[in-house]
């Protein structure tokens, strides 16, 4: 079982992100924190394998609210049995007496969200932190002792020429993290961004997406790394078990506002509202709001979605006739081949995993 914790505050909104969260404003962080931890030990009903806090912005808890939710895990997951404990962290909010208690606690893992080391690019997403922060920022993660450092990188953003994103993928590599992902910018609904895309006053352009996301497979592979996600590059022994977990299709528990369970053939939501949620979590144990049942089909177009964006590929039996026919199309064309009865995307095919993975299902 693969447990995420859903942390939403963030000192300020960031134009590209649509996940859910907010700034604290007036809500009390003390009292999310209790029913987070609440959620938790009413509904820890499975043995964890791996623990993801992500947001939002979790780094931004005060060391007391994270010792207090912390404590509370401990008390209901055995760590010490456990792969891995990732911890998403924006370089502006933490200093390296907090990075020690990052890894006193137990997070084994810190995911930065860096983005860019241009400044431009910086300013045009957003972001409270600067290029020289976010080097120092690993550089303090790596004085705490902090056994894996990832870098979040993201390309085909506004303004973003190709000669920055390639100095942003060396000065990430200079500063030798375990794992670096690099995410194509996407315009997603309920954000600035979208708006700015619909109005006509940024624009997306496919063949831009093409050419940074294979300059980031060419430096990042050349640097050593190995590309085993569509995403995601890792040092030997580095990859993200939590991540590979969501590809292979493992149950997985979420817990805090908007988080998704997936247990068995049911899919359930909390209520995506920060203070509802407290008070479900208060007067109920937990504040599920919505429960969806997966038939054998929407499991199988899942497993073709995800499978395809990794290096392991799927299994050929996951497809019908005509998509095996479509299959021996993409060998012949250079953008799959075929190992040990599995399909995996190879070479251009590995950027176009969405439209070929629309294709096959």
């Amino acid at each position: 079982m693969l447990l995420y914790l859903h942390i939403p505050f963030c000192h300020r909104i960031c134009p590209y992100c649509s996940f859910y969260k907010h700034t604290p404003g007036d809500t009390p962080v003390g009292g999310f924190i209790d029913a987070l931890a609440a959620e938790a030990t009413h509904r820890m009903d499975w043995p964890v394998r791996t623990i993801y806090l992500g947001g939002g912005t979790p780094s931004m808890l005060s060391p007391r609210h994270l010792e207090k939710l912390f404590g509370a895990l401990h008390k209901v997951i055995d760590f010490s049995r456990l792969d891995e404990v990732t911890l998403e962290a924006n370089p502006a909010t933490f200093d390296l007496p907090k990075a020690r208690l990052f890894r006193d606690l137990g997070v084994s893992r810190v995911s930065l969200g860096i983005q860019s080391f241009a400044p431009h690019v910086l300013q045009t997403l957003g972001r409270e932190h600067s290029a020289e922060q976010a080097a120092e920022s690993v550089r303090i993660l790596r004085e705490a002792g902090m056994p894996q450092v990832n870098i979040d990188l993201m390309f085909s953003i506004p303004g973003q020429s190709a000669q920055d994103w390639e100095n942003t993928l060396h000065r990430a590599v200079s500063l030798a993290p375990d794992h670096i992902s690099a995410y194509n910018l996407t315009y997603e609904e309920d954000t600035a961004f979208f708006e700015s895309l619909r109005r006509g006053e940024m624009r997306a352009d496919e063949d831009k997406d093409a050419r940074m996301f294979h300059l980031a497979h060419d430096v990042l592979e050349n640097a050593g790394f190995d590309h085993y996600e569509t995403s995601n590059y890792a040092m030997p022994g580095m990859r993200s078990s939590h991540n590979e977990g969501y590809w292979r299709g493992e149950e997985y528990l979420g817990l805090g506002p908007s988080a998704v369970s997936t247990i068995g053939d049911r899919r359930m939501k909390n209520v995506a509202d920060t203070a509802a949620y407290t008070q479900r979590v208060v007067s109920l144990g937990h504040a599920i709001d919505e429960i969806e049942r997966l038939d054998h089909e929407a499991v199988r177009i899942e497993r073709i979605a995800l499978g395809l964006r990794t290096t392991a590929g799927i299994p050929l039996d996951l497809l019908g006739e005509d998509a095996l026919r479509r299959v021996k199309e993409l060998t012949c064309e250079g953008l799959a081949r075929i190992a040990q009865d599995r399909l995996v995307l190879a070479g251009r095919g590995r950027a176009l995993v969405d439209p070929i993975a629309a294709e096959l299902i």
